[in-house]
């Protein structure tokens, strides 16, 4: 049997090649949409790709699995159940709870695990000339994770099915007990791994077993229902807008990407006629290169491993867009767009060095350092502006500032004080760059960038707080917290 992970750092995303080298088949489990990865291997390998397995209708990425079919002719197998609303919408081999294929030598089992979705399955594996009777591996997508489970209450919160997080909750308590009564020594295959947003304390470490779950898993160690469901649905971080149209775009018909974008260089004229007709400009450089110089509206997102999450949280996807980038990044950050399917870029401009020698104005983002803001912080004139999440704002933030999370600056322009100097901040910069970046294309500029964010405050020894919201809404700085930290 030949085994490998493909993991995507970037959305902290498993997807699985096992094959039978007897045979030569191979099933492809959870794709990516950049399919050139599972084809070399199979190619390195022997191996012909026949079978192409789903286990739920994906949110945080749009998968590459019809996109595989049409290369190799596999049949693609997806999930049946969960009722005719989360039927995929196109032709597939529909799975039940119990269904069973074989690829080769090797069998696979389905198992119905609701909770995260209403159709999530999950694989079971038998490696039949091995042991045709004891299961060796299970493919969780997102039901087990190392260390956590699928979070219930995307649907509800991403994609607008109300009334379905308590439901989900409910059903991932149930199917967590059928994980139960599984041999310890069966190997856990997750879908995601430390960074996605489909939990909220996932594991590091790749892989695991069903025993090791049972030990440390915090879902496994609850044994009441009304607990649990408690547990389960607090903390979670925020969803990612984007998430909503991976939904529709992974279970509709759509066109399919036959090859990878190749974006044409372009030039000044180009930029010119973006911003005229304010067609957006992502501008990938590292932040503290952003800050320093700029072409006006651009958006600064980082080419980073967070760059395909807040491309397809920030930018619009009816919108054609330019990106700035090197010559040796561009084909980078072109898998990272298709792999949210942000598939509208209409080419990139490697340097703005050309934009400034020729006399055009360059953008900046004024910055203040943690030592700055401490002594003037109680000056009225400041509002601050924490663009974190919201756990991460309650375990501890500057004292008086408000929360209001980068993904959502956009909405709350229009609420944003406009006679006092908002100083904004994040954890150590990132998302307060992307924030600033925003607040500059709405013709917002009365703001300065914290220098090194929460984490540059907490390491100077300056004082801060815990708790909730202040204010909901940011014209208002009174606040008295029950928790100093100092």
């Amino acid at each position: 049997m030949l085994y490998r992970m493909i993991y995507e750092k970037g959305l902290a995303q498993a997807s699985y090649i096992i094959g039978c080298q007897q045979s030569g088949t191979a099933i492809v489990i959870d794709p990516k949409r950049d399919i050139d990865t599972y084809l070399e291997v199979a190619d390195q390998e022997k191996l012909k790709i026949t079978h192409i397995a789903e286990t739920h209708i994906h949110a945080d990425f749009l998968t590459g699995s019809r996109e595989l079919a049409a290369a190799t002719g596999a049949e693609l197998l997806l999930s049946d159940e969960g009722g005719e609303e989360w039927r995929y919408a196109f032709s597939h081999t529909g799975l039940k709870d119990g269904s069973t294929f074989t690829v080769g030598n090797l069998r696979f089992e389905v198992w119905h695990t609701p909770g995260h979705t209403p159709e999530h399955i999950a694989f079971l594996l038998y490696d039949t000339p091995a042991s045709a009777h004891a299961p060796i591996m299970f493919f969780t997508g997102d039901f087990v994770f190392v260390g956590d489970v699928g979070r219930p209450d995307l649907l509800e919160k991403a994609a607008g099915y109300r009334g379905t997080m308590e439901v989900g909750a409910r059903q991932m308590f149930q199917s967590l007990k059928r994980f139960r009564t599984l041999p310890d020594f069966v190997q856990i295959m997750p879908g995601h791994g430390a960074g996605s947003a489909c939990g909220k304390s996932l594991g590091a470490v790749p892989t695991s077993t069903v025993g090791y779950e049972k030990l440390v898993n915090w879902a496994l160690q609850i044994n009441d229902e009304e607990e649990f469901v408690r547990e389960l649905l607090s903390g979670q971080p925020e969803p990612p807008k984007y998430f909503a149209m991976m939904k529709k775009l992974n279970k509709e018909e759509r066109p399919l990407l036959k090859e990878l974008p190749k974006p044409r260089r372009i030039g000044l004229h180009d930029i010119q006629q973006a911003l005229d007709s304010g067609m957006p400009i992502i501008d990938t450089r590292s932040k503290l290169a952003f800050a320093g110089g700029h072409i006006p509206r651009s958006i600064n997102i980082q080419n980073n491993h967070a760059f395909s999450t807040w491309a397809g949280w920030i930018m619009d996807y009816e919108k054609p867009f330019l990106v700035i980038a090197s010559d040796h990044e561009i084909a980078d950050i072109v898998r990272k767009l298709v792999r949210v399917g942000l598939d509208n870029i209409q080419g990139y401009l490697p340097s703005i060095e050309e934009w400034s020698s020729q006399g055009h104005e360059l953008e900046i983002v004024e910055q203040i350092s943690v030592h700055d803001l401490y002594n003037v912080r109680n000056i009225a004139d400041y509002t601050l502006i924490d663009m974190r999440g919201h756990n991460e704002y309650i375990e501890g933030h500057i004292e008086g500032a408000i929360n209001i999370h980068v993904g959502y600056v956009q909405e709350q322009i229009a609420d944003l004080p406009k006679s006092k100097t908002l100083a904004i901040y994040c954890a150590g910069g990132d998302r307060s760059s992307i924030g600033g970046s925003i607040l500059l294309r709405n013709g917002i500029k009365n703001f300065v960038n914290v220098t090194g964010g929460f984490n540059a405050w907490k390491e100077a020894g300056f004082p801060y707080v815990q708790g909730e919201y202040p204010s909901a809404t940011p014209t208002s700085v009174a606040y008295t917290s029950s928790a100093v930290v100092s």
